[in-house]
């Protein structure tokens, strides 16, 4: 059965949501604190929320549709990037792992922000520890096959034909209305 596009916005959204609800749960319950990588990794989640959340109020057309689905793609694309960041980072051997760095909230009150943000996006040796695993597989790589997910969800909705196939279906019978008049 084929939904409207914006049904799966709507569970890219809630899929987001569940995303950063969970890493707010490991960092405050948990007691897990976020590396550079997870901050940027938590920034992209909430880009692809965004862009998804926007496409269910906006509810578009075909063309809307199509923008929307590019848009989710290349945020969850772009985030699926540093999280493979980040799982390289993890499978390196202990002598090419870079050097430990200060916390983020003493780099964004001391360094200049363009080292700061360099920091975010290439990672520092805290990324390199696996502090929690499921299957075998750490948070980042969890995180690295959710952005794939939703960029595939994203990706779906360019040929998502929901409208087209209803319209066919009742109009399939040479311009026959949908109903009787009786």
């Amino acid at each position: 059965m084929v939904f409207k596009p914006r049904f799966y916005f709507l569970a890219g959204f809630l899929f987001c949501v569940g995303l950063l609800a969970a890493a707010l749960y490991f960092q405050f319950v948990g007691g897990l604190d976020p590396c550079p990588l997870c901050v940027s990794q938590r920034i992209m989640v909430f880009a692809v929320a965004l862009v998804m959340l926007v496409a269910v109020l906006h509810n578009p057309k075909r063309t809307g549709v199509k923008v929307y689905a590019i848009l989710g793609f290349i945020m969850a694309v772009l985030g699926g990037s540093v999280s493979a960041r980040h799982v390289w980072l993890q499978h390196l051997p202990p002598e090419e792992v870079p050097a430990c760095g200060p916390g983020l909230e003493y780099m964004f009150q001391y360094f200049p922000l363009t080292e700061t943000l360099k920091a975010m996006l290439s990672g520092t040796g805290d990324c390199a520890k696996v502090d929690w695993t499921l299957l075998g597989l750490s948070m980042p790589a969890w995180v690295l096959i959710s952005f794939v997910v939703l960029a595939l969800l994203s990706l779906s909705q360019l040929w998502n034909r929901s409208e087209t196939q209803e319209y066919r279906k009742y109009f399939s019978n040479k311009g026959e209305l949908p109903f009787r008049f009786r």
